[in-house]
C-alpha cells in the first residue's frame, strides 16, 4: 500500500470515519476523574440504550478491549464451570465463543452450521434446552450470515435461556431491539457500525445479566474483567480502569450527530441503501453472493470463474489502492468480504464498483 495515496477502504473494521469523528480524535485529552466525564459518559449511556431500545433499567459497560475482550469478560462473567453455554457456531467468530469456553472451562454445547447458512432454532438439538445461556453472533461476519434474533430470542425464553448476542458488525446496520428479541447482553464495539477507532469494547445488560454478574464477581479469578466492579463505577459514569479516552469523545460526537439525524433507523437505511447498491451494480460479474441471509453491514462474495479469492483481494489493493476483506482457513481462497458500514455512500462505493469491473475486464 503506498500511504502517500488516497485509499479507499471496504474492511468491515476498521470502517470509512466520518470527518467530525476524526477531528474530534486530534484534541488533547483531558483528566477524565471529572464530572464532566461522568457526565459524557453517562448521557452518551443514554444514547446507546435508546439505540439497541433497551429499557431504562438496561446498564452500558465500557472496556479498554476489543470485542474479543468483551466476549471473554462476558463467557467469564455469565457462565461458570457448573453451567453450559450453548454456542451456535456458524463461523470464525462463532468457534471464538466456542474457544472462549473451552479456555475458560466452560461446559459448551456447540450448534455448528455449514458456513453460509441461517440458523433454524427448531433444529437445535435437546441438549439446547438443558444450557443456561446461549451465545450467537448476530451477524457471523466472517460468512456474512444475519442470524434471526428475534427467533433465538424467543427460543431462549422458552427454554430458560439467558440470551446472549455478539452486534459487533449488526449495530447500527440491522435492527436491533433488546427488549423484544428479549437480549440480556450485547456486546458491541466501536470500529464497525459506529465508525470509531478501534480500541472500546461495550456491553449493554439487562437486569437479569447485572445480577448474574453482581453474584459472581466473588468467584471470579479475573480483576481486569470483573464486571460488578464496572458496573459499580458505571453508577457515577466512572471506569475502574482507564477507559480508551480518545475513542470515548469520538463516541459521544458520533452518539450526538446519530441522535440530530434520524438515530439508529436512519443509520440502517443508509447501510441497506448502499448494500442493494452495490449488489445490483455488481451483477453480471463472475461473483455469487456467498451468504444465503446476507446482512445490510456487507456483502461476501464468490468468485465463481476459478480465481482465488484472497488473489482478487490483493490484486484489487495493488492496483487501485481499496481495501477489501480476504477470509481465513477454509475460506480463504473461496469468499471474500465488502463492508458497507461507516460513513460510505454510493458516489464512495462507485470507486469499487468500478475497480471491479476494470479487474475483470482485463
Amino acid at each position: 500500500m503506498d500511504k502517500n495515496k488516497e485509499f479507499y477502504i471496504f474492511t468491515p473494521g476498521p470502517v470509512k470515519m466520518p470527518d467530525y469523528v476524526l477531528e474530534e480524535g486530534r484534541r488533547q485529552l483531558p483528566y477524565f476523574r471529572t464530572d464532566d466525564f461522568s457526565r459524557l459518559a453517562l448521557e452518551s449511556q443514554e444514547m446507546i440504550l435508546e439505540l439497541v431500545k433497551a429499557g431504562p433499567d438496561f446498564k452500558v459497560i465500557y472496556m479498554a478491549a476489543s470485542g474479543t475482550g468483551v466476549m471473554e469478560a462476558v463467557v467469564l462473567n455469565l457462565l461458570s464451570k457448573t453451567e453450559t453455554a450453548l454456542v451456535i457456531n456458524g463461523g470464525t467468530f462463532g468457534q471464538r465463543f466456542v474457544d472462549l469456553c473451552r479456555v475458560l472451562s466452560v461446559p459448551c454445547f456447540e450448534h455448528k452450521l455449514p458456513y453460509g447458512e441461517p440458523l433454524e432454532t427448531a433444529a437445535i438439538a435437546a441438549g439446547g434446552a438443558r444450557s443456561a445461556t446461549m451465545l450467537i453472533n448476530g451477524h457471523e461476519t466472517s460468512t456474512g450470515v444475519l442470524f434471526d434474533i428475534a427467533r433465538t430470542g424467543e427460543y431462549c425464553s422458552k427454554n430458560g435461556l439467558m440470551h446472549v448476542v455478539d452486534a459487533i458488525s449488526m449495530f447500527l446496520t440491522d435492527e436491533i431491539d433488546m427488549l423484544k428479541m428479549n437480549i440480556d447482553a450485547l456486546i458491541l464495539s466501536s470500529q464497525k457500525g459506529l465508525a470509531l477507532a478501534p480500541g472500546l469494547g461495550l456491553l449493554v445488560l439487562s437486569p437479569r445479566a447485572q445480577e448474574k454478574i453482581r453474584e459472581s464477581a466473588a468467584r471470579l479469578g479475573s480483576l481486569y474483567f470483573r464486571l460488578a466492579d464496572y458496573l459499580n463505577d458505571m453508577a457515577r459514569g466512572q471506569n475502574p480502569y482507564t477507559p480508551p479516552l480518545s475513542v470515548m469523545f469520538q463516541m459521544y460526537a458520533r452518539l450526538k450527530h446519530i441522535r440530530a439525524h434520524g438515530g439508529a433507523a436512519a443509520e440502517i437505511r443508509r447501510a441497506q441503501r448502499v448494500a442493494a447498491y452495490f449488489r445490483a451494480h455488481i451483477q453480471g460479474l463472475p461473483l455469487a453472493v456467498f451468504s444465503k441471509s446476507p446482512p445490510n453491514a456487507m456483502t461476501s462474495l464468490s468468485p465463481t470463474d476459478g480465481r482465488l479469492a484472497h488473489r482478487i483481494v490483493k490484486d484489487i489493493e495493488d492496483r487501485y489502492n481499496i481495501f477489501v476483506c480476504p477470509n481465513g482457513g477454509e475460506l480463504r481462497d473461496k469468499v471474500f468480504r465488502v463492508s458497507h458500514m461507516g460513513d460510505i455512500d454510493e458516489a464512495y462505493t462507485d470507486v469499487l464498483i468500478r475497480a471491479l469491473q476494470d479487474y475483470y475486464s482485463r
